[in-house]
């Protein structure tokens, strides 16, 4: 993945060699994994622009992140974007939330080859692990990169967040078309959908939009509710759920 480190400084971001050479060691643990799994279908001439750089883009927003947070990535999938923000903030506290086990296996393993201790693994669901005691409202920041819609992000990721804290859900264009439903779901669970944020990215005619939204106050105990029902019965504007 040679041209990573030029796409990144294309884009604005300086990340050490030694970080960099870490993303590559993802990389090809990434492509090596993906053999034998169903961990991306982007092939591998895309992965530098569509995962890795994809997930790095917001850091160009350092107020988003400031030194020293908590972070949790849920939904992580093959770690994006949680893992590459690790690799590339080491100061940061990374939490990888997957429902699948064998994604787990995957993460875990690049954790141990690259030696990560700023990275922990949980194999749990976002309705399960968001009730926990020392989890819930213990975190600055919970992500999420294409896993659901807006307003059912709002409730997989700010029973995490603490007050104070923002949950950020990396989105395509269409975000607009899901803003009505997201700010009514982020109002309910504590939340403000605050504004959106364009990640340009370097030689496409449109990137990602990154949806910021403030937690302000606690989570109500109802929320979330049990496994599945987020997606089966989605917050919404018009009416109570």
């Amino acid at each position: 993945m040679a041209d990573l480190k030029h796409a990144l400084l294309e884009a604005g971001l300086n990340i050490p060699d030694e970080r960099i050479e870490r993303l590559n060691i993802y990389h090809e643990m990434l492509l090596e994994w993906n053999e034998k799994m169903d961990l991306t279908s982007v092939s591998k001439e895309d992965m530098a622009a569509r995962h890795f750089l994809d997930s790095l883009m917001p850091l160009m927003q350092g107020r988003l992140f400031p030194e020293g947070i908590k972070l949790i990535d849920v939904g992580t999938g093959a770690g994006f974007p949680g893992l590459p923000l690790a690799i590339a903030r080491p100061d940061m506290q990374v939490t990888l939330l997957e429902a699948q086990g064998k994604r787990c296996q995957f993460l875990s393993a690049v954790c141990q080859r690259l030696e990560l201790a700023n990275v922990e693994v949980i194999n749990d669901r976002a309705e399960v692990f968001g009730r926990v005691d020392g989890r819930r409202e213990s975190y600055d920041r919970a992500v999420a990169r294409a896993v659901a819609p807006l307003n059912i992000l709002c409730e997989y990721l700010l029973p995490f967040v603490k007050v104070g804290g923002m949950a950020l859900c990396w989105k395509g264009p269409a975000v607009a078309e899901e803003q009505k439903d997201g700010a009514a779901a982020a109002l309910k669970l504590g939340g403000q959908l605050d504004f959106l944020i364009e990640m340009a990215m370097p030689g496409k005619e449109s990137g990602h939009v990154l949806a910021v939204i403030q937690k302000t106050e606690e989570t109500i105990p109802q929320y979330p509710r049990k496994n599945g029902i987020p997606a089966k019965r989605p917050l919404k504007a018009d009416k109570e759920s």
